[in-house]
């Protein structure tokens, strides 16, 4: 795989990271009387590919619970 797309995978990702820690921990901040959360998170292509479609198209799906720390 060439670098360059890897940099941008790796840049986007650590963005999301970034951002759904912090989604995740001003939630709990909100939410005082939660012990748990139950997550997914999805990655979805959302390429217009026109009459060119891939075969399969790119999606994966995680999921997990986060405990809150006590």
């Amino acid at each position: 795989m060439e670098k360059f797309t890897r940099d941008d995978i790796r840049s986007l990702l650590k963005e999301f990271g970034v951002k759904a820690d912090g989604a995740v921990i001003t939630h709990f901040a909100q939410n005082i009387h939660i012990d748990s959360i139950s997550i997914r998170l999805s990655l979805t292509d959302t390429t217009n590919y026109g009459d060119s479609a891939p075969g399969s198209p790119l999606e994966l799906v995680v999921g997990g619970v986060i405990q809150r720390q006590k």
